[in-house]
């Protein structure tokens, strides 16, 4: 009985201190769902859609409002002004990265993705400029999408037009196209090593995406002491870094610093550049985080769209009608698709933007962070406080987007048919964690669209009415579920 007695008063003190934290000391923070002792509000989320908690909560508590995940406080911020005002305006404060747990756990604070501080600012400056000098936005880039294009046709026609699972084949090939650039040489899609990383890249999106997941985010203390998908994850990743390391390897004994061929190389010039330099932020420790982002950012978010938006197609055959009537008019059927070409197609350029719009690929984006302590709307968040922001609160607003549950390309056409621009279209978030690789996906998701869809007629192996288009898990990422189709050649 005793014990029972410390019990509560334990439980009631952490509680009132939850409390009192919440209220005191320079200000307070965001009002919100009272936290419960040890397990703070989960059960107020719905680990399986934390994007549809998140909107519950704000028509309560407003657009810019607290959670607890455990004894953790979130600050959570909800539509377009909030977001704008804090990723754009306030840029510098809201520029760190928040607490993740399974990342803090596998990347130890190097990368370009989950890093911090000095660390995070030169190690985004030197990918940019590296990913730039190998042609990101240029016209060497451009060729090797247009080039892994073709092989993707090719590999589709291998087919022959019976029902497949795109994933894998979607996967390939802006794989291939990243690993251009960083490992200097693409792979061939038989390639068992090739697939074996592709396919533990797919795991691992599909379980940071699962409840289970979100569980581990409110309870870091599971991912030491408990069993679960989570160590499938880590044992993933520490194998893809395994690979990297021992392509790292064969680049240091044929380095040559006057002719870098690659990211690695670059990496590994500017390391003997720094060598003598004290607590260099390029060790061999980043290098194999930073190529393991740039490696999996660059295939997964890309290929999982890719796979989506065919299947929306698949969904709306007189979308793809439209689309296949502006590639013929614009492009023909003898020559690959370009860049320059997405200017005169106003329509599938609104497609491809409804698509990322529509299908919110990763609703909550990646945790933020403030750097300092900062008076915002007239909260106090003090500094380190891990900041989510609603991206789908911003693409699917209802005054910017009428009818956003709906998929309707017309959400960026004006009323002559021409492209129209939006400043909530965010599916790579802003501000200063923009996604590095923005205009590489842009141009991939356009070339490779395009390209299919010049070749071959889509066609669902069930009926059009049976096609569900809702996403399996609305957690990390949201995912399309399994679907077959023909690629029929045209």
């Amino acid at each position: 009985m005793d014990l029972v007695v410390v019990l509560v008063l334990c439980l009631s003190s952490l509680l009132l201190l939850s409390l009192w934290k919440q209220s005191s000391g320079n200000g307070k923070l965001p009002p919100g769902p009272t936290p419960l002792p040890i397990i703070g509000n989960i059960l107020q989320l719905d680990v399986k859609n934390i994007r549809k908690s998140l909107s519950k909560l704000s028509k309560v508590y407003g657009p810019v409002f607290t959670v607890y995940f455990g004894m953790r406080p979130i600050v959570v911020l909800h539509g377009y002004e909030a977001v704008k005002e804090a990723l754009n305006d306030h840029a510098e404060e809201f520029s760190g990265r928040g607490f993740f747990p399974l990342a803090d756990r596998a990347n130890k604070g190097f990368g370009v993705v989950f890093s911090n501080g000095k660390l995070w600012k030169e190690t985004r400056r030197f990918s940019l400029m590296t990913l730039r000098n190998f042609g990101m936005g240029k016209k060497s880039i451009e060729e090797r999408v247009q080039e892994e294009a073709q092989r993707l046709v090719k590999e589709l026609r291998k087919t022959q037009a019976s029902p497949c699972d795109p994933t894998f084949i979607l996967c390939c090939a802006p794989c291939n196209v990243i690993c251009s650039i960083i490992f200097q040489n693409g792979f061939d899609y038989k390639d068992k090593a090739f697939l074996e990383l592709l396919e533990m890249l797919n795991e691992n999106v599909k379980i940071l995406s699962s409840p289970w997941t979100q569980i581990c985010s409110n309870f870091p203390v599971l991912i030491d002491y408990s069993p679960g998908s989570h160590t499938k994850l880590l044992k993933n990743i520490s194998y893809i870094r395994n690979y990297i390391l021992e392509r790292v390897k064969e680049h240091q004994v044929s380095l040559d610093i006057n002719n870098p061929r690659d990211f690695i190389d670059c990496f590994l010039i500017k390391m003997e550049q720094e060598k003598n330099k004290p607590q260099s932020e390029f060790t061999l420790e980043n290098l194999l985080v930073t190529v393991s982002d740039v490696f999996g950012a660059g295939t997964e978010t890309t290929s999982t769209t890719l796979r989506y938006a065919l299947l929306l197609l698949l969904k709306h055959p007189e979308v793809t009608a439209k689309v296949q009537e502006e590639i013929h008019h614009v492009i023909g059927r003898h020559r690959s698709p370009c860049r320059q070409d997405r200017s005169h197609m106003p329509y599938t350029d609104a497609m491809i933007h409804e698509v990322q719009r529509f299908i919110d690929l990763i609703p909550t984006s990646l945790p933020h962070a403030v750097t300092c302590d900062i008076k915002f709307r007239n909260y106090f968040i003090p500094k380190g406080t891990t900041v989510i922001t609603s991206l789908t609160s911003v693409l699917h607003d209802d005054k910017e987007f009428p009818k956003p549950e709906v998929f309707d390309p017309g959400h960026f056409l004006d009323e002559s048919g021409n492209f129209k621009k939006s400043d909530y279209f965010v599916p790579f978030s802003t501000g200063k964690r923009i996604c590095v690789g923005e205009g590489l996906a842009r141009l991939e998701l356009f070339l490779f669209l395009t390209t299919i869809l010049q070749n071959f007629n889509l066609k669902s192996v069930v009926d059009l009415n049976d096609l569900d288009c809702t996403p399996v898990a609305n957690g990390f990422a949201s995912l399309p579920p399994p679907y077959k189709l023909c690629f029929v050649p045209v």
